[in-house]
């Protein structure tokens, strides 16, 4: 178990420090349009709605390489080479071709999709900038998705990490230059953030398949494809669509709920974004030690020892609450500053700090929800937190959150009770999976 758990820093340390430069891409957007001298609230608004929609696209891209990473940890810890191989191809070639339809999807209905979601005509201008030159040329994250996860199940989860640290210091130079129009660039405000955005995630994509051919994959030879390994793409989907489908979910009611703040007004959908991009940073110990211990779960799973996984799964969740839990009241406590250098605006300063310390409750469930279905994930048992999540999630998230906020009157502050309030049934139920060890037999080796 020691060695293990040095195994779990290895991996964890890593994959910590390539989510919080990912979450960081994500809010160095936010900043540098908070800084913009006209219109900034409004400009963060519309791109905090944006990248809701994004978040949901790239999770459509993630169904294949979630997959793929977790019968590759088992097929690692079961030494199948050849089978690994194929695996990482059908990867490529899959995300690749649902990354330039989907990319395609997004330029062509972007106007739509905003209608759809009820931006108002004042925000219109900075969303349909935003998502036409993100959304268009997403498909640079689809193909770096599975690159990256192939990576990480290989243990190599620091060339990422490494490439992820080089995407930000790209996009913050980036930013700077085109939003605020230095270094002779012109003044592109959201259309800035927008371009800078989309040529970090190209660089990310190039830098990953270098890395990727040299350190684990070299080539994949045209007879491992000769017939095409249906079987294996077919392990693939059977844990990539029921992990997409949960996860698809989740991000299509935030994207109702999304439309639901968008109704209470500006102050609202800019509250929610300020408040989101901050307690991203809360979820990235469980997110970090959760996708390092799955690694490990599917190795010792590939390898049949199931009692090994179990405890390894036991000590990952104690670690990722303890933490979590400091994190989010630290956050709760230093939120009203925090706020306070964003905006001046004294309203989404203090409906924001409320939203931090009702998050600490929130966080309970949710990292209770991270470790189960991941870690269920990555022994094979997929289909039953994808029926718990779908269930809950429209339920209480969508539901009792819309009662709460616009027909009661609660408005922000009554929706996110209403997060609370799914995240820990659903963390109760899929604790309560874990511990009954019914996914015991259903790995893919």
């Amino acid at each position: 178990m020691d060695n293990l758990k040095t195994q779990l820093k290895t991996l964890t340390t890593p994959i910590f420090i390539e989510i919080a430069l990912i979450m960081l891409l994500g809010a160095v957007d936010t900043v540098m349009l908070s800084n913009l001298k006209e219109n900034s609230d409004n400009a963060v608004a519309a791109v905090g709605l944006d990248n809701q929609l994004i978040s949901l696209v790239f999770l459509i891209y993630q169904f294949i390489s979630m997959g793929a990473a977790i019968v590759c940890a088992q097929y690692i810890g079961a030494g199948l080479k050849k089978r690994l191989v194929q695996v990482v191809g059908i990867a490529v070639i899959v995300n690749f071709l649902l990354g330039i339809a989907v990319s395609f999807l997004l330029y062509t209905f972007a106007e739509e999709l905003l209608t759809i979601m009820g931006l108002r005509p004042e925000l219109q201008e900075y969303g349909l900038t935003y998502l036409k030159i993100t959304g268009s040329l997403s498909f640079f994250q689809a193909v770096s998705l599975a690159f990256s996860a192939s990576l990480r199940s290989a243990d190599l989860a620091k060339y990422p990490m490494r490439i992820t640290l080089v995407v930000n210091i790209v996009n913050i130079f980036g930013n700077y230059a085109l939003i605020f129009g230095h270094f002779g660039c012109p003044e592109l405000g959201v259309e800035g953030a927008a371009l800078s955005t989309a040529l970090s995630r190209f660089v990310s994509m190039v830098l990953l398949i270098i890395v990727h051919t040299k350190k684990h994959i070299g080539r994949f030879p045209i007879e491992y494809f000769k017939p095409f390994p249906w079987q294996e793409l077919k392990k693939v989907l059977k844990i990539g669509i029921p992990a997409a489908g949960e996860e698809v979910s989740y991000s299509s009611s935030q994207v109702v709920i999304t439309y639901f703040i968008n109704k209470l007004g500006n102050e609202a959908l800019a509250t929610r974004t300020f408040c989101a991009n901050a307690i991203i940073f809360v979820n990235l110990f469980v997110c970090s030690i959760v996708q390092g211990g799955d690694i490990l779960v599917g190795h010792l799973v590939g390898k049949n020892k199931n009692n090994a996984a179990y405890k390894m799964g036991n000590f990952i969740f104690k670690r990722a609450m303890l933490i979590t839990m400091i994190v989010s009241l630290s956050l709760a406590i230093s939120g009203k500053t925090l706020l306070g250098l964003l905006t001046d605006n004294q309203e989404i300063i203090r409906v924001g700090t409320i939203i931090f310390f009702i998050d600490v409750i929130l966080s309970i469930g949710r990292v209770s929800n991270i470790f189960a279905v991941g870690t269920l994930r990555s022994t094979g048992d997929a289909v039953f937190p994808v029926i718990v999540g779908i269930t809950f999630q429209w339920l209480i998230a969508v539901g009792v959150s819309y009662l709460l906020g616009i027909p009661l009157g609660f408005g922000l502050i009554g929706m996110w009770v209403g997060f609370a309030l799914d995240e820990n049934v659903r963390g109760i139920i899929l604790l309560k999976r874990w511990h009954s060890q019914k996914w015991k037999g259903k790995n893919l080796v």
